[in-house]
């Protein structure tokens, strides 16, 4: 029965091999293999999450995969509450995204080409979740990180496109280098890289050298989930299509490194200065993201630089030992946030591909459902009370405050307040304040087909029940941290009293003020269009310009390492080693041509050599 299991993998596999193979053929048919692939992955994932919410954890191995002296490892698979979540999200999510992508993508030429990368991408994440090792783990990891690349530059005739995947492929190698650094020396260190033998063996470890472990499995994740200081590849990755954005880069790759790390806890729990750099890590990258999304005016990075913003919430949770927090925020985020992305891609789709914010604005009565369900979405985001992504990131800010962090609790409900800020600009820049656009832009404005809006509604239906379902909070923790108590045993206590009645206002407070001012400057006047996102002071061109950082990396790593490698190329390699190689084959004619001489075809010259020789050998034994 456990070898069902890997049915949730099989399908997408088999989906993206036939249309990888078969796209040609298949054409404009190529939606239901991948749709029909994630459909199929989805009750698989169903049906397994019902057997582990039973409290059932299972150990399966497909096949052994490496035996080299001490070291062996197979393909296994390891699934408890924590699994079954994050495949209910992985496959769930992936095939509204997929259905989506039907109406989104419909005149593309290269639509076989792009489900099969889709489908690919479902196939290695559900793979990185089902890893029963660290080693399969890093496997996968990467290969999302391949597919990522793929899909990111899918449309690779655009050279931003294919600058953007670039970027996004290097940057992520940058922290797996250091993530595959930690899985070597936590196998030398205790011997193994299963889940449960490695995770029963951390315990005993010196804390440097569980530090160290820590820390460079978190730089992985640094890179994948793209926190400070390796954050600049997202922004980038949205010249992809709108619905990779939903799913790579909102609801399933980048929370890879969330999930790795809460499903490594053990072995941060083995170090707090590892706990404590991934929580500050965190809370900086969640200001720092905000702040830059504050003044940004491409809808879809907004949403990027929220998606960064609201990772960093994700692993100050994790670090500050909220594990199921963390994880709840991930579970809210992936639905309000392929919303927002889905709902922001209609838009698109109804402007004929526009993405300025300058040049939106009156939508709302002309694209009702898109305009209803980007808001739901939006206030999931803002933490609108009732709506999922308030009792996510209330949690989180409990949990900071109830640890003893009140400056990272402080600098959270900062974030918060500029996460309210930005959505709710975005929202009326977008739907509610007065066109904008070209009077013939206006004119071609249309709602979406009913194959893209029927996800929104789902995510929007998701977005509005999700938080009140699970995410209540009481003294024995949310509904959510007891299923997952297994997996993360629940450390914090529930606050009541008025610390509780404190925490409950403060969040609902930074909501409304940033709703407020955003309506202050944007709706209660109207604003022009040249007005909006033309730098007025130094700090709002910091800001547009993402505090400069890509500019400083190019002059910081960028070209010192390019003018380096043309360096090595043009002289080292060219003069120096090539040199030497060429002086050695000069040197092997010269000599060659010396020896020449020696032989002039003249029997003459040859008697007297003879004839020297054997002179020098009588003179030789007369002399002894």
């Amino acid at each position: 029965m456990s070898t069902s299991l890997w049915l949730i993998p099989l399908f997408p596999l088999v989906g993206a091999l036939l249309n990888m193979l078969f796209g040609r053929a298949i054409g404009r048919h190529a939606h239901w293999v991948a749709v029909s692939a994630l459909a199929g992955s989805f009750v698989a994932s169903c049906v397994l999450f019902a057997r582990v919410a039973t409290g059932e954890v299972i150990n399966s191995t497909l096949f052994s995969w490496v035996g080299a002296g001490d070291f062996e490892t197979s393909v296994a698979a390891y699934v408890d509450p924590l699994t079954g979540v994050m495949l209910l999200v992985v496959t769930g999510v992936g095939a509204l995204i997929h259905l989506y992508s039907v109406g989104y993508m419909h005149d593309d030429p290269g639509y076989p080409r792009y489900f099969a990368y889709l489908n690919l991408f479902v196939f290695s994440m559900t793979m990185l979740v089902l890893a029963g090792n660290f080693l399969l783990l890093y496997v996968f990891w990467e290969a999302v990180g391949l597919c990522s690349y793929l899909l990111i530059g899918f449309w690779y005739t655009r050279p931003a496109a294919s600058q953007a995947g670039k970027k996004a492929f290097i940057v992520n190698r940058v922290g797996d280098f250091g993530f595959g650094l930690g899985i070597m020396w936590l196998w030398s260190a205790v011997g193994t890289l299963d889940y449960d033998a490695a995770f029963a063996a951390v315990v005993g470890l010196e804390p440097s050298t569980a530090t160290g472990i820590a820390l460079l499995l978190f730089m992985g994740a640094c890179g994948k989930s793209a926190q400070l200081p390796l954050h600049i590849w997202l922004p980038d990755a949205m010249e992809g299509p709108t619905p990779v954005s939903a799913l790579i880069h909102a609801a399933t790759m980048v929370t890879a490194g969330v999930y790795m790390v809460a499903r490594s806890h053990v072995i941060f729990e083995q170090s707090p200065v590892a706990l404590t750099v991934v929580a500050w890590i965190g809370v900086a990258t969640a200001l720092f993201a905000a702040t830059i999304g504050l003044a940004q005016t491409d809808i879809k990075r907004v949403l990027a630089y929220s998606t960064v913003s609201q990772l960093g919430y994700m692993f100050a949770a994790v670090g500050v030992g909220a594990y199921a927090a963390g994880i709840f925020h991930l579970v809210t985020h992936a639905f309000f946030k392929a919303l927002l992305f889905l709902g922001a891609g209609s838009v698109i789709h109804g402007l004929g591909g526009q993405q300025d914010l300058r040049k939106m604005g009156g939508l709302s009565s002309r694209m009702v459902a898109t305009t209803i369900t980007t808001t739901v979405g939006g206030l999931g985001l803002a933490g609108m009370p009732g709506l999922a992504g308030f009792f996510s990131k209330d949690e989180i800010l409990a949990a900071a405050y109830g640890s003893g962090h009140t400056g990272m609790w402080a600098l959270l409900l900062l974030g918060a307040f500029l996460t309210s800020f930005y959505t709710a600009r975005m929202l009326f820049l977008a739907f509610y304040s007065g066109p904008r656009m070209t009077r013939e832009a206006a004119h071609h404005v249309h709602e979406s087909p009913g194959v893209m809006i029927f996800p929104l509604w789902i995510l929007a239906l998701l977005t509005v029940i999700t938080g009140v379902a699970f995410g209540i909070p009481s003294e024995h923790g949310t509904r959510f941290a007891r299923f997952l108590a297994p997996v993360f045993p629940i450390h914090e206590a529930g606050h009541s009293g008025v610390v509780a009645l404190m925490l409950l206002v403060s969040a609902v407070a930074v909501f409304v003020a940033g709703v407020v001012v955003a309506w202050s400057m944007y709706m209660a006047a109207p604003v022009r269009a040249d007005a909006i996102g033309r730098p007025r002071t130094a700090i709002h061109a910091l800001l547009l310009n993402a505090y400069y950082v890509d500019a400083l990396y190019d002059r910081a790593i960028v070209r010192p390492l390019l003018a380096l490698s043309r360096f090595l190329a043009g002289v080292f390699d060219l003069r120096l080693i090539d040199g030497l190689v060429n002086a050695l084959g000069r040197a092997v004619v010269a000599s060659a041509a010396g020896l020449r001489r020696l032989q002039t075809g003249y029997t003459v010259n040859y008697a007297l050599t003879m004839l020297a020789g054997a002179v020098a050998i009588v003179i030789f034994l007369l002399s002894r």
